[in-house]
């Protein structure tokens, strides 16, 4: 065996186990109560404004990422976002926060070349993909 085999060898017997079984049951629960809250507001809005479901929905997901958005800002969206896993990221609320922290970080460099740019980069694999995935969807779809 080699240095490097015998160093990563010694090292893992001083490294803790990962709790993957409590870091899955937070995932969960976090995105639950997220899923759970848009699907409130979307039938809150339905009822106060008598509006379609499709609408209500829109409203909703609308709020959700306002509301990353806001949490962003404050820096308190990180702090739900390390508790929460990979729970923070259901909905549109992963999407909002990754451009907003990129917005708010490159604020200093404009608005093209910083917030916008860096917004773009954020995001542009999101919207790349969602629109290859509308475009297959759209061949298929009766």
């Amino acid at each position: 065996m080699g240095l490097k085999a015998n160093y990563l060898r010694e090292v893992k017997a001083f490294q803790p186990s990962p709790p993957y079984a409590a870091n899955a049951v937070k995932a969960f629960l976090a995105g639950g109560a997220l899923c759970t809250l848009a699907q409130w507001l979307a039938e809150w809005h339905g009822r106060l404004f008598a509006a379609p479901p499709f609408a209500a929905q829109l409203w909703a997901v609308t709020v959700m990422a306002g509301l990353a958005i806001a949490l962003t800002a404050a820096g308190k969206y990180d702090d739900f976002s390390q508790f929460a896993g990979a729970g923070a990221m259901m909905l549109v609320t992963g999407l909002a926060n990754a451009l907003a922290s990129a917005a708010i970080e490159h604020r200093s460099e404009g608005w093209t070349a910083g917030v916008a740019g860096q917004m773009l980069k954020a995001g542009g694999a999101t919207i790349i993909y969602g629109m290859i995935a509308a475009y297959v969807l759209g061949l298929f779809w009766p």
